[in-house]
């Protein structure tokens, strides 16, 4: 018998009749499968080198071996007045030992005490042997009593494998499908369940397809780590989006050639900012420069009066209180440095702006702990004040915001360039005046009479947008990265076109070397259950983002700004802002140039336009 079937409502009762010689069947069937998937599943000791009572009895023993060793040497150093932060190797290696066992312990004993709160809690976290069986003794009456409203309508909803040419699945993948779709066991918990990412994907993606009743046939599946973005880059995956990457350049920068990676799905844009940089190369090229780097976050807390969040602002903004403020901050990591505090009331409740430099990273984490750290030492002073939210939209983070355009956010770029006369009219086919008049009318009178907010460029979100995308950095902070003005002038008595764009709030961030490797101690959790705990906080700020994607890290590579610089850090992510600047910059001038020389719709009919007979393609 199939054993799709069975995800069907029940049948009439005469052909349940004629099916009842083969329930024994069926059952037998059901078990074997199920007890080949509990053989499959993952336990923890199964990672265990040795038996779970002997490696259990060996930590134990270290545990209070090495405390009671480090208890009676702090004893003797108070007898002998010896600072205690002098430690011998013997007594590092104790302390490690004693941490390690403390983790071991608390991850094989802690675990299974919190999941027993969660699975008595939720419906939704029962443990996959136990719903096995529990699903075995209910197959013959599935539908009979649904758990829960969504599960009634479930039925009319699924649809059989056949019915979607899917491809048939190894049968203890097919059981967990069924359970998947019935509801049983949560989807998000398959990759912890089965320690197996890719395979998780795949059960996912079925169970997807056959709940919905729609197929997803051309979402790419094959070929892509699925392990690389466990716990740090998208959860439930089911596939891939395939963006082609395009090259633009030599971008002549700071005496610096650059080869530009843009992602991208707009035709005509690699092509038009690659123009941009023939002009830009043939000139001489670019010059950038950083005005100011560092990323903020802003609480917002609240006071009984507006008199005392007074008090906390005039305190905050003290010259004399930064020192000590900026050594509570700056604990939170070795790269934090607190820059800035900006203070705003609202009636009684105070916004706090902290602005701090962050190295390589993005530091949206990093700064967020320095933010924590000062706020709970502020509340020995001022224990009335009552944090409302670690975020007050004060920062302004994905959002635009006037506070990004005037004062900044992440890096703050300004990149110029001046064009000759010969390469305006050969290259860009216009001519300087011509440029200058429409910058004028269109990028800010234009932008000024549609009220814009940093969008006085013509299409700096393009650049952005691709770059961003293309390298694995957060597209939604394309928002504020893409606030630019674009200034162009004549020079040189009237025969050359000075071009520049000043772009106040780029984001941006790189992969550190140490991240791959904590990135896959993390996954490790799914073999070395008892060591999640301390794979969990080892992936706490180290782990995340798309720059670690092995896509992404070779457009990195390729600009020569992956990972993190060991002599300056933060250097490789302040040159990838400058090089986002001076990308911006030849799309600017090549589009400007295009709309002055009337070549823009003819481009975009030339390039950004299919002439395959679409009513041809399959649908």
């Amino acid at each position: 018998m199939d054993r799709r079937r069975s995800l069907r409502p029940p049948r009439p009762n005469a052909v349940q009749d004629a099916d009842a010689t083969c329930t024994f069947r069926r059952d037998e069937q059901d078990a074997s499968a199920a007890d080949h998937l509990k053989r499959a599943s993952p336990k923890a000791s199964d990672a265990l080198p040795l038996p779970l009572y002997l490696t259990n009895t060996i930590f134990f023993t270290l545990f209070f071996s090495v405390a009671y060793y480090l208890l009676h040497r702090w004893r003797d150093k108070i007898r002998n007045s010896t600072p205690l932060h002098v430690v011998t190797l013997s007594e590092i290696a104790a302390i490690v030992s004693l941490m390690a066992s403390f983790i071991y312990l608390l991850g094989f004993f802690g675990i299974d005490f919190v999941q027993s709160f969660i699975a008595r809690s939720s419906p939704d976290a029962w443990d996959l042997e136990d719903e096995i069986d529990r699903t075995l003794l209910i197959d013959n009456n599935r539908y009979a009593a649904p758990r829960s409203a969504s599960a009634v309508a479930l039925p009319s909803k699924v649809v059989d494998a056949e019915a979607l040419n899917t491809i048939p699945l190894p049968e203890e993948d097919e059981e967990v499908v069924k359970m998947v779709v019935d509801g049983s066991v949560p989807s998000y918990s398959l990759e912890s369940k089965l320690g197996d990412p890719k395979r998780a994907a795949s059960i996912r993606r079925e169970a997807l397809q056959r709940t919905t009743g729609r197929s997803i046939h051309g979402l790419p599946f094959e070929g892509f780590d699925y392990e690389s973005i466990l716990g740090q880059c998208c959860e439930m995956p089911v596939g891939y989006v395939q963006i082609p990457v395009g090259i633009a350049g030599p971008l002549l920068l700071d005496g610096f050639e650059y080869t530009v990676p843009m992602a991208t799905t707009e035709g005509c844009l690699v092509a038009s900012t690659n123009r941009g940089c023939k002009a830009i190369y043939a000139s001489g090229g670019a010059t950038s420069m950083l005005l100011k780097d560092g990323m903020t976050r802003a609480p917002v807390v609240r006071f009984g009066s507006a008199k005392r969040a007074s008090e906390l602002k005039f305190f905050l903004e003290d010259p004399s209180n930064f020192d000590t403020l900026a050594v509570v901050f700056n604990r939170s990591s070795r790269f934090a440095r607190l820059q800035s505090i900006r203070c705003s009331i609202a009636g009684k409740n105070l916004y706090v702006r902290f602005c701090c430099s962050t190295g390589d990273a993005m530091g949206m984490n990093m700064v967020s702990k320095g933010v924590q750290n000062v706020l709970e030492f502020l509340q020995h002073d001022f224990s009335d004040m009552e944090v409302i939210g670690i975020s007050g939209n004060f920062c302004a983070d994905k959002k635009p915001a006037a506070v990004n355009w005037i004062e900044g956010r992440g890096k703050s770029v300004v990149c110029e360039a001046v064009i000759k006369d010969e390469v305006v009219r050969k290259v860009l086919k216009t001519s300087v005046a011509s440029l200058v008049e429409l910058n004028m009318l269109k990028n800010l009178t234009g932008s000024a009479m549609a009220g814009a907010l940093g969008g006085f460029n013509a299409h700096s979100s393009n650049i952005v947008s691709a770059i961003f995308l293309a390298t694995g950095q957060d597209p939604a902070q394309n928002v504020e990265s893409s606030h630019c003005i674009t200034m162009m002038e004549p020079v040189n008595n009237g025969r050359d076109l000075h071009i520049s764009v000043t772009m106040p709030s780029i984001e941006v961030t790189n992969t550190s070397y140490l991240s791959v490797v904590f990135s896959f101690i993390y996954t490790l959790y799914l073999k070395l259950y008892p060591f999640y705990f301390l794979a969990y906080f080892l992936q706490v700020g180290t782990v995340g983002g798309g720059t670690q994607l092995a896509s992404q890290s070779a457009c990195l590579n390729l600009l020569g700004v992956k990972g993190a610089s060991k002599e300056s850090p933060g250097a490789n992510s302040r040159l990838l802002a400058t090089i986002v600047a001076g990308s911006v910059l030849a799309g600017e001038l090549s589009l400007m140039s295009a709309i002055a020389a009337g070549q823009l719709v003819r481009s975009h009919m030339k390039y950004n336009r299919s002439s395959r007979d679409v009513s041809k393609l399959e649908s």
